[in-house]
C-alpha cells in the first residue's frame, strides 16, 4: 500500500514540476524584448571582461560601433568607428546608442550662506 502511495506522490510531484516549468517559460517569453538593428546604426557593446577589482561606477558598455550586417541567427557584424576592421558578436550583447543632441550649457550658481 505504501509503495502505491509513494508512486502516486512521485507522479503528483512530476506534474507540479511540469506545470511550474511551463508557467516560468511563459513568463520569461512574455518579458523578452526583441531589438531590431539596421546596417549603419550606432550601437554599444556589453563588456564581458572579468575584472578582479571592478569599479562600481564604471560602465559595462563600451565603444561606439556601427552595424555592418545582421546574420540569420542573431549574430551581428560590427565595425569600430575609429578603425576599419570588422568583427562578429552575439546580438544579445548589443544595445542601441541613443544620441543626446541637446547642447549642454554649463551654468555657475553661487551659494550664499544666510
Amino acid at each position: 500500500m505504501q509503495l502505491h502511495e509513494l508512486e502516486e506522490f512521485r507522479l503528483h510531484a512530476y506534474e507540479n514540476a511540469k506545470l511550474y516549468k511551463k508557467k516560468t517559460k511563459r513568463w520569461h517569453d512574455k518579458h523578452i524584448v526583441s531589438l531590431t538593428f539596421e546596417p549603419g546604426q550606432l550601437v554599444l557593446l556589453f563588456n564581458l571582461r572579468l575584472k578582479l577589482f571592478p569599479r562600481k561606477l564604471q560602465s559595462k558598455w563600451s565603444g561606439l560601433f556601427e552595424v555592418v550586417r545582421m546574420t540569420q541567427h542573431g549574430a551581428m557584424e560590427l565595425k569600430n568607428k575609429d578603425k576599419s576592421s570588422t568583427f562578429l558578436v552575439n546580438g544579445q550583447r548589443v544595445k542601441h546608442y541613443l544620441r543626446n543632441d541637446v547642447d549642454r550649457e554649463l551654468e555657475a550658481l553661487t551659494l550664499n550662506d544666510e
